[in-house]
């Protein structure tokens, strides 16, 4: 095809230049053209990263009896226009705070136990899903065996999971996702817990990864920074059901940036946290409830594109589709003056960012 293109566009010079001029013989002037602009726009790129709040795929919940009620349609519980833009994501990332087992019992102590069946993990793929994270206070609420047959069912449905594993090593690594020439890291770490009782994984044991100690979660971002291009670092943090802020998710977010995120994005509360531009970076405290529980909930789902020609002239502008979980059911909002509602409400409990009508978010130079 390219061939073809070159002979005719060599056709159209030999019939249109002056006789006097073709014996420049400009057939190595076109092909250094054709070439240099071949070569650019293999450069030139553009990545999509989605990231979704916190989701619940355990069976006896409001929103699973609700998903069975509709004939196991995942399509009637979560808007069809968000599993698209969620499919359409070249990663799509959401925090998955439960385990996947069909055994095991609830973990003493606990007032809410999450477990969901193994063969719902296809949910997963059917909203588009790429990789999870496990760094939260649920995933080891069935005991050891439930834990690890989360690890077991994610790995045989493809699934890389971020935050927890078979031991410390695995719990802690960064994981890396290649999309193009471009090398995304995700980093993910867990100190949501008032009373500690989810494990920590050790050197031979399996758990989640903390950051009560930020020592080795910082660590491990600068270990992502020096071999990615882009890192997001996901921390399970903050106070349930609040918007004010816990005052280490301040100090700690601007201390992840300080060691090479590109981007913070945190879960946790079950209801949206506000925004923080620092250094030119944003920190999303928490993305709330995705597609939880019956609380009625704003939520949004946060898009990165990240486009450029390199890796060294990379540029990320982050967007937010809003909408709602409400009676066990997840919209997109679909009307002009919802959408401005929930921008108008992310800008009030936010630190200093502006939402354009388009759903841009910017940082607020007056703050």
């Amino acid at each position: 095809m390219k061939k073809r293109l070159l002979s005719l566009i060599l056709l159209l010079i030999v019939i249109c230049v002056p006789a006097s001029c073709a014996a420049a013989d400009p057939t190595a002037s076109v092909e250094s053209t054709v070439e240099e602009e071949s070569v650019s726009r293999a450069e030139e790129f553009s990545v999509t990263l989605g990231f979704a709040g916190d989701m619940c795929f355990s069976d006896p919940e409001a929103v699973m009896v609700h998903f069975h009620q509709t004939g196991d349609d995942i399509r009637k519980c979560i808007d069809p226009t968000y599993i698209k833009a969620m499919s359409d994501m070249d990663v799509m990332w959401v925090n998955n705070e439960f385990c996947y087992s069909d055994r095991g019992t609830p973990m003493a102590g606990k007032a809410w136990t999450f477990r969901s069946a193994t063969k719902n993990v296809k949910l997963l793929s059917e909203m588009g899903v790429d990789i999870v994270g496990l760094a939260n206070n649920h995933v080891y609420d069935y005991g050891r065996e439930a834990f690890l047959d989360t690890l077991g069912t994610l790995k045989k449905a493809g699934i890389p999971y971020v935050g927890a594993g078979a031991d410390i090593n695995e719990a802690s690594s960064p994981v890396y996702i290649d999309v193009g020439v471009i090398r995304i890291a995700y980093v993910a770490a867990t100190r949501a817990e008032k009373y500690i009782l989810t494990p920590e994984a050790g050197k031979d044991t399996p758990g989640v990864f903390r950051c009560y100690d930020n020592t080795l979660f910082i660590e491990k971002i600068k270990e992502a920074r020096a071999n990615a291009d882009f890192v997001v670092v996901l921390p399970h943090w903050g106070t349930e059901h609040t918007t004010v802020l816990e005052p280490v998710q301040k100090t700690t977010g601007r201390e992840y940036i300080n060691a090479g995120a590109d981007i913070v994005i945190g879960a946790h509360s079950h209801c949206l946290q506000g925004m923080e531009y620092y250094k030119d970076k944003l920190i999303a405290y928490s993305l709330g409830n995705f597609w939880f529980d019956e609380y009625n909930e704003d939520t949004i789902l946060l898009k990165v594109t990240l486009t450029g020609t390199s890796a060294d002239n990379m540029k990320a502008e982050i967007s937010v589709i809003p909408g709602t979980q409400k009676n066990t059911v997840t919209t997109c909002a679909s009307t002009t003056d919802e959408k401005n509602r929930i921008y108008k409400y992310l800008e009030k409990i936010s630190v200093n960012i502006t939402v354009t009508p388009e759903g841009t978010v910017l940082a607020d130079r007056g703050s």
